[in-house]
């Protein structure tokens, strides 16, 4: 109420007080922005590019998928008119052994001071640590969901704003080495390293955006997009937007409002170190033993459980977050 009672003093005062004569410094306010219809994405062009990433093979840092399907996804992003930058840096792997990792970051218009941080991780699981087959545990996986999925929600998302451009600033970083990390707990600083050290050295120096919206595990049927615990603590605002316009869009079979566990994921590590408010799309089915879906961490993680229609949602869900964002609708 006081609020309101300070608004309306305030407006009164404003419009109660003629000036004749403006002063000469006074500047024209900004235009607002044009509309622009959003666009349309297109899940099927999305799993092409996920199908193009599991050809490649497992990404795991230290193999040749990896390196082939960096080199794919620079020359992809600049055939999609985006300014690249490949960071390197040195990683370690579940044995302790450093080895060279590459977050990529693709900028469309890097000039400009309004910008929205779209994210995903591109690195596969070393290991098959939950495969039901025992004897293929130490063999790496092929991540069509965990790391291709997201990746190709954004190579999609690129393509729009390529084909479909706005004066506002959008980054793309696809984060490496976030799935080299412990299960048993001892280290949780060895998840997530490609998010860690971008946050304590990003592409830009002193970088922001308005928020971030980070992509994990979004491919599969059905999947439960619950509020995650981090993204509640950090991001609450930026969370409820989100959530909000994809239940109104028709996509709350898929967003729900359930409270889910908080993950340590990329997002964490973007809200703590770079401190802009970010949220993660990421499923998290009920009656799991492992919160993810049963294909997590295994060898069954292949273009089959991919499902379009869960593509569709996500995709169309950020691009229109990044177009009402320049619209200020957002």
């Amino acid at each position: 109420m006081r609020v309101f009672s300070l608004a309306i003093l305030l407006l009164t005062f404003f419009f109660g007080c003629k000036q004749d004569t403006p002063p000469s410094n006074a500047t024209e306010p900004a235009p607002p922005p044009a509309r622009v219809n959003i666009p349309a994405f297109d899940a099927a062009s999305a799993y092409q590019y996920i199908e193009k990433q599991v050809q490649f093979g497992p990404r795991n840092p230290g193999s040749s998928g990896h390196q082939a399907c960096r080199d794919w996804l620079i020359a992809s992003f600049k055939e999609l008119g985006a300014q690249v930058i490949a960071q390197d840096f040195s990683a370690r792997d579940l044995l302790g052994k450093n080895y060279s990792a590459t977050n990529i970051i693709a900028s469309f218009r890097p000039e400009a001071t309004r910008r929205v941080l779209l994210s995903a991780h591109w690195d596969t699981r070393a290991v098959g640590d939950y495969d039901p087959d025992e004897s293929r545990h130490k063999e790496p996986i092929t991540g069509a969901d965990d790391g291709g999925s997201g990746v190709g929600v954004l190579l999609e998302v690129a393509r729009l704003l390529q084909s479909n451009p706005i004066d506002m600033g959008v980054d793309i970083v696809l984060f490496d080495a976030e799935d080299q990390g412990q299960n048993n707990g001892t280290d949780p600083l060895s998840w997530c390293q490609g998010a860690q050290h971008w946050g304590k050295t990003p592409h830009v120096d002193n970088f922001n955006a308005l928020y971030g919206i980070h992509l994990d595990m979004v491919g599969a049927k059905n999947p439960r997009f619950g509020k995650e615990g981090f993204s509640r603590a950090y991001a609450p605002q930026i969370q409820e937007k989100v959530w909000k316009m994809a239940q109104g869009m028709g996509y709350g079979m898929f967003f729900v409002n359930d409270l889910t566990n908080p993950v340590t994921d990329d997002h964490k590590f973007i809200n703590e170190l770079r401190r802009i408010p970010t949220v993660n799309i990421i499923n998290q089915p009920l009656a799991s033993e492992t919160g993810f879906g049963t294909h997590w961490h295994t060898h069954s993680d292949g273009l089959e459980v991919i499902d379009q229609k869960s593509l569709k949602a996500v995709g169309q869900v950020v691009i229109a977050s990044v177009y009402n964002t320049y619209m200020q609708r957002f």
